[in-house]
C-alpha cells in the first residue's frame, strides 16, 4: 500500500504519519525523515516506510537511492510525493492536506485513489 501525501508546509502530513504509526504502537519511535529521506519501521511482520522527499529535485534522485524498491516491501507513506509522481506505482491513495482558514488547528483531508481497490476502501470509510 502506498499513501501519497500532498500539501503545503505545516498542513499536517507529518502529524498524519505520526497518527498512522501510532495505530501500530510506534509513536515513540517516530521522527521526520527530512534529512534521511526515509525512516523504516517494523511492527510484527509489517514493514512501514516513511519518506519525506522534499529535498529531492526529481525522480532520478529517488531512483538513485533505490526508493522505488520499497514499494513492494511494505506500506509506504510519502510526503511531497508530487516531486516523484512519475516514480510512483500505478496504485496508490492520494491524500491532499489543506488548512481550514477559519480554524488554525483544523486540517482538511481530501482522499482519493487511482485504484478501484482503494476507492472501495475510501468509500467505506466515508460512510462511517
Amino acid at each position: 500500500m502506498l499513501l501519497f501525501c500532498h500539501g503545503d508546509l505545516g498542513s499536517g502530513k507529518t502529524k498524519f504519519t505520526y497518527g498512522f504509526l501510532s495505530y501500530f504502537g510506534l509513536e515513540d519511535d517516530v521522527s521526520s525523515p527530512t534529512f534521511t529521506i526515509v525512516n523504516e519501521y517494523k511492527k510484527n511482520e509489517i514493514n512501514i516506510y516513511h519518506f519525506d522527499v522534499y529535498r529531492l529535485s526529481c525522480c532520478d534522485e529517488f531512483y538513485a537511492i533505490g526508493g522505488d524498491e520499497y514499494f513492494e516491501k511494505g506500506i509506504c507513506i510519502i510526503e511531497w510525493g508530487e516531486i516523484i509522481k512519475e516514480a510512483l506505482p500505478n496504485n496508490y491513495i492520494h491524500i491532499c492536506f489543506s488548512r481550514d482558514l477559519d480554524n488554525e488547528h483544523v486540517r482538511v483531508l481530501n482522499i482519493d485513489s487511482n485504484s478501484n481497490k482503494y476507492k472501495n476502501i475510501i468509500e467505506n470509510l466515508s460512510k462511517e
